[in-house]
Parts: C-alpha cells; structure tokens; sequence
C-alpha cells in the first residue's frame, strides 16, 4: 500500500501534497481497481451459467421453459437491483451500497451452490442478480467520479476488463471442473464467494466519492481525495466546478425529463438496450447450448472448452479497447463495433443454414462477434452512461439506464431458445445483425464526443440549442 495511502476520507494535507501537483496516477488506479473487482463479479455471475447450465439442466430434468427461467433469474434480480441503487447510492454514498452489494454475491454464491431443488436456486440467483444491478452502476459511476479527466475513459473501461475477467474466469473454472461429473455446477457458483469477499473488506481501504462528498456538504473530505488523485491545484478548480453544477441542479426524478436532459437520457437508455438486444448474451449465456443442440456430438466439456476460448477472446480484445477508447474516442468505437458485429451476427445465422453446421466456422463467427463487442460497445456503453448526466441526477439516471438495460437483457434470454424455435436459429442471429446496425445508426448520427472533457464540461453540452452533435464537434475544433 503506498505512503499517504487515504482510507476513507481520512488522511493529511501532507501527505496529499507529497503526491505533486499533478496528482497520483497510481493511487487513482488503484482505487479503481477495488472497485473494478465489482465488475469482475457481474462477469463471473452472470458467465458462470453457460457451463453450469448442462449439468443442471440435467440433473433437475428442466425444459427448456424452465431452462430459460434459470438462466434469467439472475436478470429479474439485475432489474429489482437497478431500480434501488440509484436512491441506494444518493441516501448512503457509493461506497457503502458497494459493500453491501458484495455481501449479498457471497450468500447468493453460497445459496447457488447449495439448493435443493429449482426453487432455491433460482431465489440464490435472485440475490446474486440484485448485486449485480447494484454493481453495474455503482462500480463504473464511482470510478469516474474519482478518475482524472485525462484517464476517466480508460478507468471507467477497467470495469468493462473486470467483467471480461470474470466472464474468462468462469469458462475456465467451468472447464477445469466440467470433468467432475454432473455435481460439478456446485462449485461453479461456490467459487465466487472469494471475490465477493475480497471486494467487501478491500472497499474499507477506498475513499467515498468525492462529488457524493460534496452533496454531503463535506468540501475538505472531497478536497483530500481529489488532491490526492489530481494534484492540489487541478483540486481546487474542480472543486468549484462540483459546486456550480451542485447549485444549478435539483435532484428529483421528473428533472430527468427537463430539456437539457431528456436527450442524454434517450441516448443513454437507447445504448443500454441495444447493447443487449444485440444478441451478445446469447452467446456468453447459451453457448454450451448452442454447441450440444445446433452442432451435435460434442461433449458438455467440449461445448464449456469452447466457451473458454470465446472468454480468452473477449479478454485480449477488451485490453486493447482499454488503450483506444481514450486515443479514437467514444464514437469511433462504438460504429466500428456496432457494424462488425451486424456482419458477424449475420455470419453466424447463415452457417446454420449448412447441414451439418461446420464447427469451425460456428465458432469463428462466435470470436468475431464478442471481439466486436469487447473493441466497443461493451466499454464504450458503460462509459457514456457514467459520462453523460449532471452530478446531482447522476445516480437516479444511471439507476434508469441500468433498469432498462437489464430488461433489454432479460428479454433477449429468457426469450432466446422460444425464438429459435419460432423462426429458426438463423432467423434469430438475423434479426440481431439487423438492431447492430440500427445501433450504428444511433451512434452515427445522435452521440456527442465525450473524450477528454470533464464531467462538468459536458454537462454544458446539453445546455446549448444547437444540440449535441454540434455541441461536440465545437468543441473537438477548438
């Protein structure tokens, strides 16, 4: 732990000020980095499934309605969370409600684990599922509530590589434990109680949010920590930023729909979904699946050793988006992302029109379409929605964002294996490849560049009458 390390807000004007006048990177990152072990959590929660699903399905016979059920438990959970970490988060700060999101993943990996019969797993998963909503708010709004401007984008994206580590986390202990025999989903869902413990005690050597900090009337707690991340000077400034954004803005639920901040919103909520009803997750959830049902003589080890190539794929990938979402940007990524994967999804529909469908081509297509994910619209998503709002509606906002991106999840898996069935496995990767290039389209022609800016400059850009495109490309100019 490094020396003037701040645990809470406690800490002296010395020891900040040993940092230099611009602040200390490393300590930023490692502040981010215990939070970012939420995302490794919501990855390793929601991925864990993919394998588990075959021995479960087996041992408790499920159809596949019952199937599709187990595995979207976890996402009516995401939903009921969503909807409280918001006022969860402005009553009692982000910290807290982080270190209780990580109490309920241990006893929803524990209850997971343990059930039996169909019932207590899916209420285990109920609970895993509300950590999760928490989590997926929290980890990234808390993260650029205390990043640098200059680094924002890439912290906020650390969450994004936490939650691929977690995905390849899963695929792996999936694998290694698939040889086990059909007991082996058990310790599937036990192994995550390290994690969750690990991110309930590392949470006691954080700060709380400094902008939280603020609302609180407590400008010297903000002070040090934003001295310690920014430098004194740069400290300073932004402290009086925080102050006239706190002034101008109220913190009810109807201000979302003011002018300044019905256009945010929309593009917020309309990212959040796309960014599931893409189809991506029917590949992370129902891969092994996919593998034993489409393609045939393939073992459920196979079919998980599959997944763990994906996960490797979406891991490496994930890195490099950490570097070009701060050098191209926001939008650039997020298009490119969106059409790759029109084309791979299309890719994947057709090679199911071949009898039998060639198992290397599935499976390219598969690695082609979660790398497309990974470059952009997976981080590039969660940064704009921590990005996008003023400081006082920041939680509430991103409690809707979050709210509507888990319906859109829960929709597009519990509804997965009844599509393919209604209009084949090819009409549904189809209709998927059509909403990437609705989502290109969005992005195309409504997202404002955020990169670079603090967060109080672009809440300027939705105060301005020529709207945002123009808004952004100004100030891209100056």
């Amino acid at each position: 732990m490094p020396s003037g390390y701040i645990s809470g807000v406690h800490g002296s004007e010395k020891n900040v000020s040993s940092t230099g006048t611009k602040g200390s990177q490393s300590y930023a990152w490692l502040v981010c980095g215990v939070a970012a072990i939420a995302g490794l959590l919501f990855g390793f929660d929601i991925a864990v499934i993919n394998g588990a699903i075959v021995f479960l399905r087996a041992q408790f016979r499920l159809t596949d309605f019952e199937t599709e059920l187990a595995v979207s438990s976890l996402l009516i959970g995401c939903i009921a969370g969503a909807a409280l970490a918001g006022w969860l988060s402005d009553r009692f700060g982000r910290k807290r409600v982080l270190s209780f999101s990580a109490l309920l993943f241990a006893v929803s990996s524990l209850g997971a684990a343990l059930p039996r019969d169909f019932v207590q797993f899916g209420v285990a998963r109920f609970i895993g599922g509300i950590a999760i909503g928490i989590a997926s708010m929290l980890a990234p709004l808390y993260i650029a509530e205390v990043s640098p401007a200059r680094i924002r984008g890439r912290l906020v994206s650390l969450n994004q590589m936490a939650v691929v580590t977690g995905i390849l986390l899963a695929y792996l202990i999936n694998w290694a434990l698939s040889f086990s025999g059909e007991s082996s989903w058990r310790w599937m869902f036990a192994a995550a109680i390290v994690p969750s413990l690990g991110l309930f005690f590392g949470l006691f050597f954080v700060p709380e949010s400094p902008r939280w900090l603020m609302e609180q009337n407590r400008e010297a707690d903000a002070r040090l920590i934003l001295s310690r991340v920014e430098g004194p000077e740069r400290a300073d400034q932004h402290l009086v930023q925080i102050r006239e954004s706190l002034q101008m803005e109220a913190s009810k639920f109807s201000d979302l729909l003011a002018p300044a901040l019905r256009r945010p919103l929309f593009l917020v909520v309309a990212l959040a979904v796309l960014q599931q009803i893409t189809g991506i997750n029917t590949v992370l959830f129902y891969g092994s699946i996919i593998w034993e049902r489409e393609l045939g003589g393939h073992s459920a080890s196979a079919a998980i050793g599959a997944n763990a190539t994906i996960g490797a794929v979406n891991f490496l990938v994930t890195i490099a988006a950490l570097w070009l979402i701060e050098r191209l940007g926001r939008r650039p990524v997020l298009m490119f992302s969106s059409a790759c994967m029109a084309v791979c999804q299309l890719m994947l529909g057709l090679a199911f029109l071949l009898h039998p469908p060639p198992a290397p081509l599935v499976l390219g297509a598969m690695l082609l379409c979660v790398a497309a994910f990974a470059i952009g619209l997976g981080p590039a998503t969660w940064v704009l929605m921590a990005e996008l709002f003023p400081t006082r509606v920041r939680g509430r906002a991103m409690s809707i964002a979050n709210m509507a991106l888990w319906i859109a999840s829960f929709v597009l898996t519990f509804t997965f294996l009844s599509l393919t069935r209604a209009i084949t496995i090819t009409g549904a990767f189809c209709l998927y490849s059509f909403l990437c290039v609705l989502t290109f389209l969005l992005v195309w022609r409504l997202v404002p560049e955020t990169k670079g800016k603090t967060l109080e400059e672009i809440e300027v850009l939705w105060s301005r009458d020529e709207g945002p495109m123009t808004s952004a490309k100004r100030g891209e100019d100056k």
